[in-house]
């Protein structure tokens, strides 16, 4: 199987945990079961860096996987090519999860049919929220939610002429570090002023895009997270300033903006800070993708 999984950015500004955006920079997964032992090799973004035995997130996902159909294959190989930077906010776990989650689920010789319900829930659970895996599995920008029964997600059309434009560091930062700066508690006002914003941003995102610099503010966690990562707050406050829907990606330190149209993304270069890439990108509509035996399963 070959599978492209894409880069997501989480939250959007208010939607905290819940909204998410799949983009167009792919990790890309060639995955083999062999007759024995394990086999991974890493080109692109994190060559050198990422582990090549059992501890390889795809691993692990495909294994967690694999108990979950009770099937054992005797062996693996797997090769992946990525296009995702690391420990960004550009959810390249989410990404990894998902093609972990996928692979076993498409070479199992005992499933006919990819259950995407059921993949998203277990995805959602390895990964700990269903933020990013939602957008790297479905496409487009997704809401979710957890229930009882797991992860559940739905699917925004987002206008056309939304353009994404990723502000990326070389620097990188831990989402469990950024998440340890939440406090556990928030006033009612802050909490009221971002779900307004949240329901902005839906009909921002799909009907209004001249509304998303009012639909991303944000008062639950972008602040509070400044402290680990300063050149970004900074960024993100003159973008803002200077009329730009920008916003954290995910827990950061990439930032992104989410341009009215296309045109707006060459201006957007000239804000790039030294050191950082400016990434013109679209958002990505097919989600993860499976290729088996030459034909493209869309999920």
């Amino acid at each position: 199987m070959r599978i492209r999984v894409p880069a997501t950015s989480a939250n959007l500004g208010p939607a905290f945990d819940a909204a998410g955006l799949a983009l167009t920079c792919w990790d890309e997964l060639e995955v083999e079961v062999t007759d024995g032992g394990l086999a991974v090799t890493v080109a692109g973004e994190g060559e050198g860096d990422l582990p090549t035995d059992e501890s390889h997130l795809v691993v692990q996902a495909f294994r967690a996987a694999c108990a979950e159909l009770g099937w054992s294959p005797a062996g693996l190989r797997l090769a992946a090519t990525n296009g995702i930077p690391q420990g960004r906010g550009m959810g390249s776990s989410a990404a990894a999860v998902t093609a972990g989650v996928l692979a076993a689920w498409s070479l199992c010789p005992d499933v006919t049919d990819v259950d995407e319900a059921a993949v998203l829930r277990l995805c959602s659970a390895l990964e700990g929220h269903p933020d990013n895996v939602a957008p790297c599995l479905l496409g487009g920008a997704t809401l979710s939610w957890t229930t009882p029964a797991g992860a559940r997600a739905v699917r925004l059309a987002v206008r056309p002429e939304v353009t994404p434009v990723l502000f990326v560091p070389g620097a990188t930062l831990s989402t469990h570090v950024a998440r340890g700066l939440l406090p556990a508690a928030v006033p009612h006002a802050d909490a009221a002023a971002n779900a307004g914003r949240a329901a902005l941003l839906v009909h921002a995102l799909t009907t209004a895009p001249e509304l998303l610099l009012e639909a991303t503010e944000d008062r639950l966690h972008q602040a509070q997270r400044a402290p680990a990562m300063p050149d970004s707050a900074a960024l993100l406050a003159r973008l803002r300033a200077d009329g730009h829907a920008a916003v954290v990606s995910g827990a950061g330190p990439c930032v992104l903006v989410l341009a009215p149209d296309a045109g707006a993304a060459d201006e957007l270069a000239a804000h790039a800070p030294n050191g950082w890439r400016c990434m013109p990108l679209s958002v990505d509509d097919d989600g993860a993708v499976v290729h088996e035996m030459g034909r493209a399963v869309r999920l």
